[in-house]
């Protein structure tokens, strides 16, 4: 997976999220959302062996005027390579109720630029990497989760 090798390459190590095994010894992606108060997260379970997040947040907003929701950017961009697709997952996190429809679009969108950047950097930095990202190889999917939370109340019964 060139692709794969040169995004660890490229990205600072804050700026990822490595599949870690859970108390079963299987893969699961951790996407956790520190910003938010409270904090929450969200696993991806039943992963294939290649795939790498990046917490597209952490990169510097860019310097644009913003006034059509270019400045912002979703929460996680997920990479994931099989034997037969790979895909490019955009997935913003919200914590509460109230978040507009257009408002997450606007993130997902930015973070689908960053891609776009990522492209550029790749095949312009790295020698004979002129498909790197290239979008004709990947699949695109765009995920919100809204509403994160679970109340706190015993699953039993105690008598």
């Amino acid at each position: 997976m060139p692709d794969l090798d040169i995004l660890r390459e490229l990205m600072r190590d804050d700026t990822l999220v490595v599949a870690a095994n859970d108390l079963h010894g299987r893969d699961v992606l951790v996407l956790e959302e520190t910003r938010a108060k409270p904090a929450y997260a969200v696993t991806i379970r039943g992963l294939p062996s290649a795939v790498l997040a990046i917490k597209a947040d952490e990169f510097p907003v860019p310097r644009f005027r913003g006034d059509r929701g270019e400045r912002k950017r979703a929460d996680f961009i997920i990479f994931v390579w099989t034997a037969t697709r790979n895909w490019i997952i955009y997935v913003e996190m919200k914590g509460g109720k109230t978040h507009s429809e257009k408002d997450i679009e606007h993130q997902l969108m930015g973070a689908q630029c960053l891609v776009a950047y990522c492209r550029a950097a790749g095949q312009v930095f790295w020698e004979r990497a002129e498909d790197f990202l290239e979008e004709a190889n990947y699949q695109q999917r765009f995920v919100s989760v809204k509403e994160i939370g679970v109340n706190k109340q015993p699953t039993r019964r105690r008598n």
